[in-house]
Order: structure tokens, then C-alpha cells, then sequence
């Protein structure tokens, strides 16, 4: 087959390649003479897209046939090559990588990023911004400000290469993810090859988080490497790893108290429990505070985490139900469902958190669907953030079937948007894209269910040679078999 083996990661690079092409016509493309031309008016803005979207076909079909592969490797080496074509093109589906670069450059110019507004800043990078987030303050922990404030100070009005090394910094995430989910799959029970291409070689992480330099990819990434760490016994450093996790975007502590019963399975009863309470919060206060006495900002930041409360997607499902409602109800009907959205959340993971207290794989589990709730239920969605549950989730062994769903859920997040963030599909590219999503998530099915017979085989002859093994050290003749 064309897209078998080693031939899914070339193709797939030759995908990422045109897409990053693509991307410098019909990306998120920032407002730099070097940059503009007619690649990005007319004609040109339609061949661009055209390329991008040939290429996107050709990442999306080299990565159903990459989920055959048995080699963790060979996933692992397919992701990385189909990044690196990505990380030096404009931005594709978002333009927040822009938005950080503004908010650092607040930070660096001595003003509180949670207070005041890029608005405030006149310049290139505060200009790039997207016109909502211009009047909003910084919704991100101390880490992400010391983050983009860092690269500032480097590039200085220099969009591109400021572009560039934050997602550099943003790209450690998917090393991070390398080397935890291996090792969360040894304690969850999935397949190293599997979540991995679940995840890491995923098109919504490659197309959609590490392109658009997303600061969830490290968000993910530190929470994933924190929570093996704290499943292969190195508690202190797992919990001060979810905090550095949560220091770059709130979300990443809904795992912290699913991730103390981890710990307190080895130290049971109460007063072992309140002990590794005690520690962990300890832990987290600290690695907060220093990340913060760093970055050279307060807690603001926690007041600012409603700033991008003004968007309303259709992915979360109070603001879904409230726009819905509004048509027929009078009244503030979205914020009314998006406060029983909070409640609701609030209860599941407490149920959730209380249900996971044997600890070990369980609340690792837990954690997971908590996420999942956060995401959905939480007043704002985007595509990225269904990343959160995904990374602990995928190292759990799931059923083809689930599998499948997943892959055609990944795909619809990423085509759902337009390239270059801001403008919005027509119906009818709904449609087609639904349909298109609909056809990765039937070949993935197909993939697996042809992979099955192979399993059950190779199963088979492992269970009859170590049936031998055993009679001959019982002095049976293998024959016997």
C-alpha cells in the first residue's frame, strides 16, 4: 500500500509541508511587510488555501495509516517531522500566539499584564492581537508570563522571530508527552504506540496546538510528565510539575486532588491521607509562589481567568444551550446557564474526585473525565482544549470503536475553523468537512478491526510457547502441546 509503514511518515511530512506553504497565504498571518503580498489577496489567498487543504488531506491519510504501526518510535519520529515544517510557517486556526506576544509585551514594558490591556501598548506586537483580546487582561499564570515577557526582552518588535521562539518554548510540551504517556500506559493498561498516536502525532495537536503555538501543548505536557511521576513514586516532584502545569493555564489543577489520593494510597488511613494533603499543598504554594516572585506579577491572574468570557462557542455546552434558549426566552439566558454549567461541573468532579479515592490508575482515570467535564462544561470551549482529557485518557486501552469516534472527533476540531482563525467557514465547508471527518473516523474503525486477526494471532503463539516454555521446566515434553 502507498501509505504503508514508513511510507505514512513521508507522506505525511510532504503533507505538512504543503500546509505550511499554504499557511503563508491563507494562515494567521501577521501584519509584516515581508510577510504580505499577493500570496495573500485574490488569487493567490485561493491557491494558498488550496495547498494548505491538499496538504492537510495528505496528513490526515498518512495518520489513519500510521495508527497501524506497532512502533512507538515511528509514530514518535512521524510527529516531530511532521511539526518542524509547521514551527516555521505562520499559525494556522488561532491567532492567539499573537495575543501572548502582546501580553508579554505589557509584562516587559513594567506594566501588570492582569490589570492592563494591550489596548493600552500602540505597537507591532500589541497591533497583532485580535481585536478582542486588545481590551482584555492576561488570563494565564505566572509561568506564561514569565514565558512570552522572556521572549520579548529577546526579540523585541520582531513578530516573526518572536512567533517562533514561543512556540519553541510551547513545543517542549510534545517532548514532555513523549516521554510520560509510555509510562502512564505502563499503569492505565494502553498500547505505548497507541497513545502516543493518539496524541503526539494527532492532527489536532500537530495542525492545530503545535502550529498555532498553543500554551496548552506545555500545559499538557508538564501535567502529563507530572502525573507519571507521581504514579512511579516520585510524589514531590510530580506535584511540583501539575503546578508548573497550572502556573501556565488554570485548568491543568483539576488534576492535583485527583493526584493526592495517588499518593495517599501509599500511606493509608487519615492521618496519612491529611499528611500528603499537607505536603502537596505545600508543594503547589511554593512552586506558585516562586514561579510568580519570577515573573515579577501577583495573583491577578485569578481574577482575570473570566477574560475570555466574551467569546461564546457552540462547543460548550451551557453557552450552546443559553444561545439556543435565547432565541425564544427573554432575559441574560446564556449567563444563566452558564452558572448552572458551573455548578453542575463543581458537583461531577467532586463525585468524581470522591469515587477515585482508591488511587493509582483509577485517579489517573478520574482526572481524566474531570477534564473532559471542565472542557465542555466551562463557559468557553475551543478546539485545542479537548487536548486536556486526551492526554491522560489516551493511555487508558479503549475499544476500536471509541477509537474511531476520537479520531473523527480530532479531525472535525481541527478543520472547523478557518486557517487563518478569524474568518468563519461556509455552510456548505461544514458539510463537506463534516463528511470528511465522518471518512477518517469509518478507515480508522476499518484499521483496527484489520489489525484484530494480526493481534489474536500473534497472541495465540505467544500463549503456546510459553505453555511449552513452562512443560519443558517441568520436564514435559514439549510435544505435549
Amino acid at each position: 500500500m502507498i501509505f504503508a509503514g514508513k511510507s505514512a511518515t513521508a507522506w505525511g511530512t510532504a503533507g505538512s509541508v504543503l500546509v505550511s506553504l499554504g499557511a503563508f497565504g491563507a494562515g494567521a498571518t501577521p501584519r509584516d511587510p515581508v510577510l504580505s503580498g499577493a500570496w495573500q489577496a485574490g488569487y493567490g489567498r485561493v491557491f494558498a488555501t488550496a495547498v494548505l487543504y491538499l496538504g492537510l488531506a495528505l496528513v490526515l491519510a498518512a495518520w489513519v495509516r500510521l495508527g497501524q504501526s506497532g512502533d512507538a518510535r515511528e509514530v514518535v519520529r512521524a510527529a516531530w517531522l511532521w511539526c518542524v515544517p509547521l514551527l516555521c510557517a505562520p499559525p494556522l486556526f488561532s491567532t492567539d500566539l499573537y495575543t501572548y506576544l502582546a501580553q508579554g509585551a505589557v509584562a516587559h514594558a513594567g506594566l501588570d499584564p492582569y490589570t492592563h490591556v494591550p489596548g493600552e501598548l500602540p505597537g507591532v506586537l500589541t497591533e497583532n492581537a485580535a481585536g478582542g483580546w486588545m481590551s482584555v487582561p492576561s488570563p494565564y499564570g505566572p509561568l506564561q508570563i514569565l514565558i512570552v515577557k522572556a521572549v520579548v526582552a529577546v526579540t523585541g518588535e520582531n513578530v516573526v522571530l518572536g512567533a517562533f521562539l514561543t512556540r519553541l518554548t510551547m513545543v517542549a510540551g510534545l517532548a514532555l508527552l513523549c516521554f510520560a504517556l509510555p509510562v502512564l500506559c505502563r499503569h492505565l493498561g494502553a498500547r505505548p504506540e497507541r497513545a502516543l498516536w493518539m496524541t503526539v502525532a494527532n492532527p489536532l495537536t500537530v495542525l492545530c496546538v503545535v502550529s498555532g503555538g498553543h500554551n496548552d501543548l506545555l500545559m499538557v505536557g508538564l501535567l502529563a510528565a507530572g502525573t507519571a511521576l507521581v504514579l512511579t513514586g516520585a510524589p514531590e516532584l510530580g506535584f511540583a510539575s501539575v503546578a508548573l502545569a497550572a502556573a501556565v493555564k488554570a485548568p491543568a489543577a483539576v488534576a492535583l486532588p485527583f493526584l493526592v489520593w495517588v499518593w495517599a494510597a501509599h500511606r493509608p488511613g487519615a492521618r496519612g491521607f491529611f499528611a500528603v494533603f499537607a505536603a502537596s499543598v505545600s508543594i503547589v504554594v511554593t512552586t506558585f509562589g516562586l514561579c510568580t516572585v519570577v515573573a515579577g506579577v501577583d495573583l491577578g491572574w485569578i481574577r482575570a481567568l473570566s477574560g475570555n468570557a466574551v467569546l461564546e462557542p457552540w462547543l460548550s455546552i451551557p453557552t450552546a444551550l443559553g444561545k439556543l434558549g435565547g432565541v425564544v426566552l427573554p432575559g441574560p439566558v446564556v449567563a444563566t446557564c452558564r452558572l448552572a454549567g458551573w455548578v453542575v461541573l463543581a458537583g461531577l468532579v467532586t463525585w468524581l474526585w470522591w469515587r477515585s479515592r482508591a488511587g493509582g490508575a483509577a485517579a489517573v482515570r478520574g482526572a481524566a473525565v474531570a477534564l473532559f467535564a471542565t472542557v465542555v462544561l466551562a463557559p468557553v470551549a475551543l478546539p485545542w482544549y479537548f487536548t486536556w482529557p486526551l492526554v491522560l485518557g489516551a493511555a487508558v486501552a479503549w475499544p476500536a470503536s471509541r477509537v474511531a469516534v476520537a479520531a473523527a472527533v480530532s479531525t472535525w476540531l481541527v478543520v472547523s475553523t478557518h486557517p487563518d482563525g478569524k474568518s468563519l467557514l461556509p455552510p456548505w465547508g461544514f458539510g463537506v468537512l463534516a463528511v470528511v471527518s465522518a471518512g477518517v473516523g469509518v478507515l480508522t474503525a476499518l484499521s483496527r478491526k484489520s489489525d484484530h486477526p494480526v493481534r489474536s494471532v500473534s497472541a495465540g503463539v505467544s500463549c503456546q510457547l510459553n505453555r511449552m516454555r513452562k512443560r519443558s521446566s517441568d520436564g514435559e515434553p514439549a510435544s505435549a502441546v
